[in-house]
């Protein structure tokens, strides 16, 4: 069993979530368990929720670390916000509405400033540009949406604010047991972030994903986004010709190259393969991802030319890529 889970060297992980964790985070993760009731966890859990808001670009928000998915994150959104009969418009590209954002693959990667716009709430999780295990969902919501929880009829228990905000004010913080070893994780994602600077973690985001977009135009196809308004920073969707499915470029990857791709769903199951940029996530990491993706092109029938991709990517990256900023 051992054979068929783990490939030589590391794995390549290029999907849109769960992203490479990095070192760090791991070892502060590589801990007991701790009685969340101690002086030491609600003095840490303090810290975290004023700095968690800094992500979001808040001072007004107030943040809710619940030991969830994003799924269960936006439970609690819609839940302490909405009630039985209330009608909600939703956009399927990603823009937002009723001021309730999702921000699962945006928030610490792309440009994000929760005050400025006028968001009610906003959510992430932690396996995406944080860079950390599936676990912690984040809840950040403004002072209005703390008042519209306090009308919302939705049925809510495990999720509802109210809980958590009356822990807040006790000192103590959780209502339910979390993740103690997520909230060390956050720690330091937090402080590799702030390390980096916020600003420069969405520029390079910028950086990785304009690379990848030359990339899938050198391999001659063409990006599932058609206008560049619409382009991702965090995630890459390329359009495979009829006769090629794209679930065999994932699959083949994953078998020869231990190179983990996403699979397009729904209308776009089969005809596009979606590359994953996102989080802690270097220039080298993603040419190597790029390369990988050139060989399964080429071993599953596809006509490109070997390097051309990494060599479009690696020229624009070669002419963009500042200094790293802890080491100037």
């Amino acid at each position: 069993m051992a054979d068929y889970v783990y490939g030589p060297g590391r794995t390549h992980l290029f999907v849109p979530g769960p992203v490479n964790i990095p070192d760090p985070v791991i070892r502060a993760m590589n801990r007991q368990n701790e009685d969340y009731r101690s002086p030491a966890v609600p003095a840490l859990t303090k810290v975290l929720l004023e700095d968690v808001k800094k992500i979001f670009k808040t001072t007004t928000g107030t943040p809710f670390m619940i030991p969830t998915t994003g799924t269960g994150a936006w439970e609690s959104a819609l839940t302490n916000t909405l009630s039985p009969g209330d009608r909600v418009v939703s956009f399927l590209i990603g823009q937002f509405s009723l001021l309730l954002v999702d921000g699962v693959s945006s928030i610490c990667a792309l440009d994000f400033r929760m005050d400025e716009w006028g968001v009610d709430v906003a959510l992430t999780g932690s396996q995406k540009a944080l860079s950390m295990p599936t676990g912690m969902g984040i809840v950040c919501a403004s002072p209005r949406a703390l008042e519209a929880s306090k009308t919302a009829r939705s049925v809510r228990v495990f999720f509802d604010w109210k809980d958590y905000l009356r822990f807040y004010d006790m000192g103590t913080y959780w209502p339910y047991t979390p993740s103690i070893q997520l909230l060390y994780g956050l720690r330091t994602a937090l402080d590799l972030i702030f390390e980096e600077g916020l600003d420069n973690v969405v520029r390079r985001h910028n950086r990785l994903g304009t690379a990848t977009r030359l990339a899938v135009e050198a391999w001659g196809l063409s990006n599932c986004c058609q206008k560049e308004e619409w382009f991702s920073d965090t995630v890459t969707a390329a359009v495979v010709p009829p006769n090629i499915d794209s679930a065999e470029v994932v699959r083949h990857a994953w078998k020869r190259y231990n190179l983990s791709l996403g699979l397009g769903l729904n209308k776009v199951a089969g005809k596009v393969f979606r590359i994953g940029h996102l989080g802690n996530l270097n220039e080298l990491q993603l040419l190597g991802c790029l390369s990988g993706v050139e060989m399964v092109l080429k071993d599953v029938g596809y006509p490109v030319k070997l390097g051309s991709g990494v060599a479009a990517a690696a020229a624009y990256l070669s002419n963009s890529t500042p200094l790293i900023p802890s080491r100037i």
